[in-house]
């Protein structure tokens, strides 16, 4: 008997997995809500369902879909993109050393910056898309752990995960990428040397704006892991079961949804670039970006559906040009099939490192005819 052939990642995202319910041969799996299991009368728990704070049945099923599609060795699901990273960050106990992008996600630089000296992890920002600055920053028997987020929120720099890889384990570190806008559609960090991919799967890998939820990836099933699993546990960040099954549902058409959205931004980024009102698109996948080449070679199919403009006029201009859309949607967040535009360094405050005249765009699954008349009516006045 031959081997089955793999499935490509749209179809396993499709039909999650193929499972389906051995009580009822339903096609979709129940929704487990139990808090609590009864033991077998001999005192075990033969099922391995003891209290729902450490685990699920129907997180466990989020979970699977996820790592199949990043081909990791264990993954974990979190109440929250944030409380995913910060439990990785955690596992690497008082002392640690850690490098993260000067450019990053505003909420974990901050928490890096001021939150986690308090449990005595120390870190250093560096420009990770600059492999020699990585190189020198690490420092070897201390860095526990180099931080990529690929392409990088809100100005999209790209770093050069195998490079970057190659750095940290040279000097005793673990690699993990923030790998949220680039989805497992266009990018698998694991397979290009990764230990780690965090995702918040509020984004993409949900797809919908009605779930909070976060995801961690490990390429190996080790301490690492094993820590962030009891961190999860005993810190009761779990995603709860209802959520977890909305993101399975959401996953099953991320393939399309993603490859939508990139195929709009790809094409707004063209046009937006000749466009007067506009002196910068921020899109890897333009050739003049300085990441593109990096970004070619390790996001296969797609550059994602993120991109930012900087408007001529400065920052008053850009809010003004927020304040006119009519059907880009004025909200933070990313990754959901509607489209949103927003200010950001409105959002970040003090000491962002966002330019007053950029705005972020996520393009959704509209029409991108549709979506081009109204951002070029909006920057028009």
């Amino acid at each position: 008997m031959t081997e089955p052939r793999p499935l490509s990642p749209r179809t396993l995202a499709a039909q999650a997995l193929g499972r389906i319910d051995e009580s009822t041969r339903a096609i979709v799996p129940p929704i487990h809500l139990a808090t609590t299991f009864e033991r077998d009368p001999d005192n075990l728990y033969r099922s391995g369902n003891v209290y729902g704070r450490p685990d699920n049945e129907t997180v466990r099923d989020a979970e699977a879909v996820i790592g199949a599609l990043e081909g990791a060795a264990a993954t974990l699901v979190y109440g929250s993109g944030m409380s995913a990273a910060i439990a990785l960050i955690l596992s690497l106990g008082p002392g640690a050393h850690v490098i993260a992008p000067g450019v990053m996600y505003w909420a974990l630089r901050a928490w890096l910056a001021n939150e986690a000296p308090a449990f005595g992890i120390s870190v250093d920002f560096v420009e990770t898309e600059d492999l020699p600055a990585l190189a020198r920053a690490v420092k070897p028997g201390a860095t526990r752990l180099v931080w990529l987020e690929t392409p990088s929120n809100p100005l999209w720099g790209v770093s050069d995960i195998e490079g970057a890889a190659r750095i940290a384990h040279a000097a005793g570190a673990a690699l993990a990428v923030d790998s949220t806008c680039a989805t497992p559609i266009f990018t698998r960090p694991i397979a290009l040397g990764a230990d780690v991919v965090m995702h918040s799967a509020t984004k993409y890998l949900n797809g919908h704006s009605d779930v909070i939820a976060g995801a961690l990836c490990f390429a190996s099933d080790d301490a690492l892991s094993a820590r962030a699993r009891k961190i999860r546990q005993s810190h009761g960040l779990i995603l709860h079961p209802f959520e977890a099954f909305l993101l399975t549902r959401g996953l099953r058409t991320l393939d399309l949804r993603v490859r939508a959205a990139s195929d709009n931004a790809m094409e707004l980024a063209n046009r937006l670039s000749n466009h007067g009102a506009v002196s910068a698109v921020l899109y890897p996948g333009l050739p003049h970006h300085p990441g593109h080449a990096v970004a070619r070679r390790q996001m296969k199919g797609g550059f994602g559906g993120m991109l930012s403009i900087r408007v001529r006029g400065g920052a008053e201009a850009a809010i003004a040009t927020a304040a006119r859309v009519r059907l880009w949607k004025r909200a933070t967040s990313l990754g959901g099939v509607e489209s949103l535009i927003e200010h950001r360094a409105s959002i970040e405050g003090a000491g962002s490192p966002c330019p007053p005249d950029l705005l972020r765009l996520s393009a959704g699954i509209e029409d991108v005819e549709d979506l081009w008349r109204d951002i070029d009516d909006a920057l028009t006045g």
